[in-house]
């Protein structure tokens, strides 16, 4: 039988959830002053998205396995595991610096195997919060999780900058060693409920077949009316963001900007993050979902070209259109979040967080290993600019072409229906 998200189930997720908001921190400080490394020593648009590319692709290819162990296996030792990894490449990365041997390459890979860990690390810790958290509780939470990483993100990208004009490298990436260290003590003194189905010989789901467990993963996105549509909207959305995300640095530069243009840039974009999160985690029910993230999928490439046409200088309209971003992307992915946590069987979630995880990235390496060359051709400004064109008319043409607004998960019927109908497969 199940076990239900209890009271005491709750703190311990809350307790677990602390400790990860640290280890957020310090991978945060850590990927900042990555790129900008790469940004400052190359100067070079090509190089930089390649280290954004491999930052994604090896997270995007191994989602879906990840997704299968996280249903099949201990998620709690899956996420020290897959931590502990992470911390022991960032010391080696240390040992590189210290010896003088550390380049360009060396940090592509690092980058890359970073990027491994968190394809196991991110469903894995998705999938639990159903299990801990009870269902009434999941649109708040979700929102103070949004909330929270906004404030992290804010703080790691400010102190990171700080850090870079005192410190070396070398000493910055202790952080994510010492953060690991504090998220450590959380996981490993809660309990974190297993989901793994006993078959009737008392035997687990480990014998059953791996390709087989992930067909029945895709089987179950399927039976979701409108789901498929709503990851298609993501794919095109995080593929057509990849210019700005991949290039920003250099676009802070072409600006006449340095590190704490940089830094305020990433600040207000998480300022917006912020105010969209405390939205959400006060309003306590959402009517209309699908239609929200559809509006929300419209202000964000909206923001994105404001940000693409700010002239020369002109900061401040970066800084707004930061924080136009910053706003809707909480909600949306909030939405989304809780309404596959709240649809989804338990024992299956590791494998659909998954699953949407790499479905919604599927184009992000290619946006991001193109964004290089196509800067070089168009300029960074003509880039963002036809990008965000581009994903305006996506979300406004999905609407109008399909049936996705006809569907109602607001009426509790259907949407009951529709949840026994996932539970049978």
């Amino acid at each position: 039988m199940e076990e239900l998200a209890t009271k005491k189930t709750y703190r311990n997720y809350l307790f677990f959830w602390s400790g990860q908001l640290f280890s957020l921190f310090g991978s945060s400080i850590i990927s900042f002053v990555l790129i900008w490394w790469i940004t400052v020593e190359t100067q070079n648009p090509l190089l930089l998205a390649i280290a954004i590319f491999l930052r994604i692709l090896p997270m995007t290819i191994f989602l879906p396995i990840a997704g299968v162990f996280s249903d099949r296996f201990d998620r709690k030792k899956l996420i020290l595991v897959a931590d502990s990894l992470q911390a022991f490449i960032t010391f080696l990365l240390i040992l590189f610096f210290l010896s003088g041997l550390a380049n360009v390459w060396i940090i592509m890979i690092v980058i890359s195997l970073r990027s491994i860990c968190q394809a196991f690390h991110v469903p894995t810790v998705n999938a639990i919060i159903p299990s801990m958290v009870p269902e009434q509780n999941l649109p708040r939470i979700n929102g103070i999780n949004f909330l929270f990483t906004g404030i992290v993100g804010i703080f790691a990208q400010l102190i990171a900058a700080i850090l870079w004009i005192i410190f070396p490298i070398s000493m910055i990436l202790w952080l994510d060693v010492i953060t690991f260290f504090i998220a450590l003590l959380p996981l490993l003194l809660i309990k974190i409920p297993s989901v793994i189905k006993k078959t009737e010989k008392n035997e687990t789901v480990e014998k059953n077949s791996f390709l087989k467990e992930f067909r029945l993963g895709f089987k179950t996105l399927r039976a979701i009316p409108g789901l498929l549509i709503l990851i298609f909207l993501g794919m095109m959305t995080n593929f057509l963001l990849r210019p700005l995300v991949t290039l920003l640095p250099l676009y802070v530069i072409l600006h006449g900007g340095d590190t704490a243009y940089y830094a305020f840039t990433l600040t207000f974009l998480h300022g917006g993050t912020i105010i969209g999160a405390v939205a959400t985690s006060i309003k306590k029910k959402w009517p209309h979902k699908i239609r929200i993230i559809f509006v929300g999928t419209v202000v964000i490439m909206g923001g994105s070209l404001v940000m693409a046409l700010a002239p020369r200088g002109l900061f401040f309209m970066i800084f707004m259109a930061g924080i136009i971003l910053g706003i809707a992307m909480p909600i949306i992915n909030s939405l989304a979040q809780t309404f596959i946590q709240t649809i989804v069987p338990k024992d299956k979630l590791g494998r659909i967080t998954s699953i949407d995880w790499f479905l919604s990235n599927l184009m992000s390496p290619i946006g991001v290993i193109i964004s290089g060359p196509l800067a070089l051709i168009l300029g960074i400004p003509g880039l963002l600019m036809y990008s965000a064109i581009i994903g305006l008319i996506i979300p406004v043409s999905l609407w109008c072409f399909t049936k996705i607004r006809k569907l109602d998960y607001d009426d509790e019927a259907k949407l009951k229906k529709i949840i026994e109908d996932v539970n049978n497969i």
